[in-house]
Parts: C-alpha cells; structure tokens; sequence
C-alpha cells in the first residue's frame, strides 16, 4: 500500500512528493498547480514528452538546462527553430539529446502558435475537476478517457509524444485534474 505519508514537518504527502529531497519542493509548490498559460503549458508538455521513458527525476534536474536551451520555452523562438538549432541542442548535455524528442518540441511549438484559442483553452476543455480522490497510489490511473481525448485532439493538430499517458502526466502537473492522494496536505489545494 503506498499512501500519503507524513514528512519531517508532519504533513502529509504523496510517497513521491518525499522520495528525492527535489521533489518536496515540486510536490507542495508545483505539481497539481493550476497553470492556464499557453508558454506554461507547452513548457510542461515538452518535458512530460522528453521524460517518456525516463525518470521524472532527471528531467527535473535538468530543468534550468531545458530551459536555457529552448529560449525560456517562448513558443515562437522554438517554433524558429532550424536544422542548425537542432544539431545545437544535440550537442547540449544539460537536457536529454533525443532527436526525435527534439523534433517533436520543435513541431509542438509551431503546432502550438496554430492551434485556435491556443493550447491552454484546448486543454482545460479536459479538466476534470470531479475526478475521484484515490487513497493510494496504485489506484492513480496511467489515462483516463479525458487524456485520451486531449492527446487524440493534440494529435490532430499535429502534436507529437503526446500519447494518452503523457497527456495524463501533463493534466497531472498542471493541475487540470487533482491526483494527490487523500491524506496529501495539498490535495484540494487548489480549488
């Protein structure tokens, strides 16, 4: 059973929020916080895309370096991107060097600036703030219909690395849906 879990300062947690010293800080001040921005949420996508497969860990320790080298995630600067910008980024040992992840950043930035409304509208459509609150982790689902319907809408606008998983994984993060556990001090935190 992996419940919310009481810290040193005696709050509660979801097991993760404590496994890394890194990710007390990302639990209590990030994650679940609504974000209703379109540079915020294409930033969050892009790393949910470049952490398939990887531990969120080290996505989340190469944060700044992410940062840095996509132009503080500025859609339109990344959607300038060129063939040059990508070999650069190859070379960037401060972020993850996949191509293909590269490419898709770079499509998801042009996608981005072409989707109607923007793509904070698009994915708030899927919120789902009535989502049930679970009490332990293995029954926090990997999708849900919601993700599912995001990433097939994403994908139609010609969005890339954005499966169900991931797009779940982006609803998590930025708050369109509430999975911290119950007994978690920051579950409804944000309603």
């Amino acid at each position: 059973m992996t419940t919310a879990i009481r810290g040193e300062d005696g709050l509660g947690r979801c097991p993760w929020g404590l496994s890394a010293p890194d990710y007390v800080a990302y639990h209590d001040e990030e994650w679940g916080r609504p974000v209703r921005d379109d540079q915020g949420l294409y930033e969050r996508l892009c790393l949910e895309a470049f952490q398939s497969g990887l531990s969120w860990l080290t996505i989340l320790r190469k944060r700044e370096g992410f940062r840095a080298a996509f132009r503080g995630f500025a859609m339109e600067k990344v959607a300038a991107f060129g063939p040059d910008d990508v070999e650069r980024l190859m070379g960037d040992a401060a972020i993850v060097r996949n191509r293909a992840k590269i490419e898709a950043a770079i499509g998801n930035a042009r996608a981005a600036l072409d989707l109607p409304g923007g793509l904070a509208e698009t994915a708030w459509r899927y919120a789902d703030p009535g989502a049930p609150a679970h009490a332990d982790l293995a029954d926090v689902p990997a999708y849900t219909d919601g993700s599912k319907a995001l990433a097939k809408e994403l994908k139609k606008h010609g969005f890339r690395f954005v499966g169900p998983t991931t797009a779940y994984a982006l609803m998590q993060a930025c708050g369109l849906v509430d999975d911290h556990l119950t007994g978690c001090h920051r579950r409804g935190a944000y309603r």
